[in-house]
């Protein structure tokens, strides 16, 4: 059972080709071989409304409830919205086909200016897409440097030079106050300053929360997502996969954890079917990320953060090229990676060793 009406797609060439309008919503189809054998009774245009966990009973917005021998949610996040964000024309969100559809379309237009509000992985990848279709963009981002909480200020300013450098208006450290429209299309931001960006489209790309709204009140534990042990059991026939769940992933000493990204919802997914069906191996990943932007492919694992040490261990920055590992009590914490995907993977494999023996393997021993 699912809300939208489409069967499962792929979501990460939302930002990238499908917006520029080199694929097709067919060519976003995750399945490709049949449905038929897998003998699915499918039901979409459903949303799920209540669940009472204790008797797994499942409640629908058209009145309808089912009880359930085993249920997995995977209801996935929605975008945020900025306080007091009201609905206008060209003021947009972006998360499903629906949403890449209607933006496309906005873009055909040739709008005078895209404004795009976070310099996120999302921002920054419809930024990228934008500049590649020749319409002008200006970014908004509060923090000093685009992901300079995961990535640190170096790597930060690398990615905005990235995108300065591609002709992108980026405006670090500014506050958005408010919109301006006339006659219900959004013509412009209004920063913090007085000053007014104007814009014919503005997405707003400030991250997301779970979907987990429509479980208060289930009996499970909920704290930004649905909290679920190591081996993503959140109740007795209950799992929870992908943007929704939070569990203590043992490879990082039982870190709690709640992973946004495509890798995590296609291996936590068959996780928690396999955990469904009665295996008790903990979910224990390395988190593993990629955003590609310009002609750059940028690559992240593990679960860096702003302060931890980052030394380069292959090629250079100066030329966007290069590896940058990043290391707390002595030990690989997490790598980024801009155009060198062999080193990275190499560093994948050594999550959690020694830091100095993990970058030495790199560098040829």
């Amino acid at each position: 059972m699912g809300e939208e009406p489409h069967r499962p797609y792929d979501r990460p060439p939302l930002s990238k080709e499908f917006l520029a309008g080199d694929s097709d919503p067919d060519d976003l189809v995750l399945r490709r071989q049949d449905y038929e054998e897998l003998e699915l009774d499918w039901r979409l245009e459903r949303r799920a409304v209540g669940l009472d966990a204790a008797t797994r009973k499942l409640a629908f917005h058209d009145g309808e409830r089912i009880t359930c021998d085993g249920i997995v949610l995977a209801t996935g996040a929605a975008p945020r919205r900025l306080p007091s964000q009201p609905t206008l024309a060209g003021l947009l969100t972006l998360r499903t086909i629906d949403d890449a559809l209607a933006f496309r379309q906005l873009l055909d237009a040739q709008p005078e200016r895209v404004v795009i509000i976070g310099a996120g992985f999302i921002g920054a990848e419809v930024a990228a897409t934008c500049r590649g279709r020749g319409h002008d963009v200006t970014v908004l981002e509060t923090l000093p440097a685009p992901m300079v909480r995961g990535l640190g200020p170096v790597l930060g300013g690398v990615l905005a030079d990235l995108h300065r450098d591609h002709g992108v208006d980026l405006r670090l450290g500014v506050q958005v106050d408010a919109f301006t429209d006339d006659g219900g299309a959004v013509t412009g931001v209004r920063l913090g300053d007085g000053s007014t960006v104007r814009a014919s489209i503005v997405l707003v790309a400030i991250g997301v929360a779970p979907v987990t709204e429509w479980l208060d009140g289930s009996g499970l534990a909920l704290d930004d997502g649905v909290v679920c042990d190591e081996t993503l059991l959140a109740a007795p026939g209950i799992v929870a996969a992908g943007d929704l769940a939070r569990w203590p992933n043992p490879r990082f000493g039982g870190e709690a954890m709640r992973l946004e990204h495509w890798t995590n919802a296609s291996e936590s997914g068959v996780h928690a079917a396999r955990r469904l069906l009665g295996d008790e191996e903990p979910f224990a990943p390395v988190p593993f990320v990629w955003s590609d932007q310009y002609d750059v492919k940028i690559q992240t694992i593990g679960r860096s953060r702003g302060d931890d040490e980052m030394e380069l261990v292959d090629g250079s920055i100066e030329e966007r090229r290069f590896v940058a590992a990043f290391s707390r009590d002595q030990k690989l914490v997490g790598a980024v990676a801009f155009s060198r995907p062999r080193p990275l993977m190499l560093l994948r494999r050594l999550i959690g060793e020694p830091f100095a023996e993990a970058i030495a393997s790199v560098r040829g021993g």
